[in-house]
């Protein structure tokens, strides 16, 4: 029995994101379509980076793997406000169930040549916000960006999640595990039917 098989009963991850109490804290999709300009306008999608067809159709899989393993989602889904993480969740989620959150532009600049007072104001705000518990029953999902490697919540893969327990305001978070695309679908399609 390989570890995902496990995953399908109780106690398990799957059984544990049923029953919510989670962030999903997810990249967006493949985007290697245009590049972020230097002085990129968030309201101009063609002066950033944006989805492949190929991205496209992850956050498409990736909204039917959440919904056939009927794990719980929390509305609206935040999005970092760059047009590759919109079209993301909306694909995922859809468009109107898809909420701005500002603080996936700080995320963004993490991997930029910021001073480290700035970078640890990010963090910070960042923690803050991985620990808010969300809805009873629910799971809240963020679409945003990948990390620099060793910090926040570290690289992350087109569309991997990062599974993260909150434990309340002014009491951190847990990461829980790290799970790609290709490992939501295999427990998919393990733990379906």
């Amino acid at each position: 029995m390989t570890y995902l098989q496990k995953e399908c009963g109780e106690p398990s991850l799957l059984n544990s994101l049923q029953q919510g109490g989670y962030i999903l804290y997810t990249r967006h999709g493949e985007a290697n379509i245009g590049t972020d300009q230097p002085y990129l306008d968030l309201n101009n999608c063609n002066t950033q980076r944006n989805l492949s067809d190929n991205g496209r159709m992850q956050a498409t899989l990736y909204g039917n793997i959440i919904r056939n393993l009927h794990i719980p989602i929390e509305y609206p889904i935040l999005a970092s406000p760059f047009c590759r993480t919109i079209e993301t969740a909306a694909l995922a989620f859809g468009g109107m169930n898809v909420q701005v959150d500002p603080i996936g532009f700080d995320i963004f600049k993490l991997d930029t040549n910021l001073n480290p007072l700035e970078q640890q104001r990010i963090l910070n705000n960042l923690q803050s916000e991985l620990e808010l518990l969300p809805s009873m029953g629910k799971n809240k999902v963020m679409v945003a960006h990948s990390f620099p490697k060793d910090v926040g919540l570290g690289t992350i893969p087109y569309m991997g999640t990062v599974v993260v327990k909150p434990l309340g305001k002014g009491n951190g978070y847990q990461i829980v595990t790290s799970l790609s695309l290709e490992q939501l679908q295999y427990l998919w399609s393990m733990c379906s039917g």
